[in-house]
């Protein structure tokens, strides 16, 4: 380091390079949606969402997200504490195996499920003979939400479990509670932060889900088109106020998610003081 130049001078061009870089890939980009919908015009563009196509399309993506949160925190829960308290062969394999969503591209996941419930597919002829349609209908969307979203629970509460260890439950059951008191009283309060973090990264994926969706659905109007494909449609349609307003409404949605995430980072600080 030159004479005259101090760490803290470097600090700063360095801290006021990231506020830059984060500025152009994220608060520019919203910047220019609300830019764009100013010049369809506010009034126009958000009268589309009062249509029943975008009401629908809105209101099917909540009901996605719904059940991707249930089933995943429920399903991710188990999946940690079996990776966390228990030992059986292929446990790295399994654990490894969670990450896959992470790897792959949305859109091969859908394929993926086409492969499988689709008309010519491995399970797809079972369930229409059966009455049940899977792909291109509600249980694919679900079914492909649940695959980009399984690791967030899980991976937000194993190493909590790993660092708790298991002496206080042992101890508890030593003691004569159940199974059922143990979860209740004793993990589920250790893990409550990571629980909270994993259900706030699942509703943010769930909302912005679209390759997988998009491929197992069919993108139905009114039936099977969810808010981020009513974006996509709705621009290369070239109706761009709908696509705009609907595009401004889940990017607040967003910053509501990382406002709830950045409150939860904060009071847990504020408890572990």
């Amino acid at each position: 380091m030159s004479k005259g130049e101090s760490p803290r001078g470097w600090g700063a061009v360095l801290t006021l390079g990231v506020l830059l870089w984060v500025f152009f890939l994220i608060l520019f980009p919203f910047l220019g949606i609300l830019r764009e919908t100013a010049r369809e015009g506010w009034r126009a563009a958000f009268l589309t969402l009062g249509t029943p196509e975008a009401l629908h399309a809105f209101r099917l993506t909540f009901s996605i997200t719904l059940w991707a949160v249930v089933l995943n925190t429920l399903g991710g829960t188990l999946l940690a504490w079996v990776l966390a308290r228990q030992k059986f062969r292929g446990r790295l394999w399994l654990e490894s195996l969670v990450d896959l969503p992470f790897a792959v591209s949305p859109v091969v996941a859908g394929f993926m499920f086409i492969l499988l419930f689709g008309p010519r597919g491995w399970l797809g002829p079972w369930f229409e003979s059966h009455g049940i349609k899977v792909v291109y209908a509600f249980p694919g969307m679900v079914l492909a939400t649940l695959f980009v979203t399984l690791p967030f629970v899980a991976k937000e509460i194993l190493p909590v479990l790993r660092e708790v260890g298991t002496d206080q439950e042992e101890a508890a059951l030593t003691l004569g509670a159940s199974p059922v008191q143990v979860f209740f009283r004793i993990t589920l309060p250790s893990i409550r932060w990571g629980l909270l973090y994993g259900v706030v990264l699942t509703i943010a994926r769930s909302l912005g889900e679209f390759g997988a969706v998009l491929v197992v659905s069919g993108s139905i109007i009114n039936s099977t088109e969810t808010a981020t494909v009513y974006i996509h449609d709705r621009f290369t349609d070239f109706q761009y106020a709908g696509a705009f307003a609907a595009s401004l409404v889940l990017a607040a949605v967003s910053f509501l998610v990382l406002f709830i995430m950045q409150s939860l980072l904060k009071r847990r600080s504020q408890e572990e003081r």
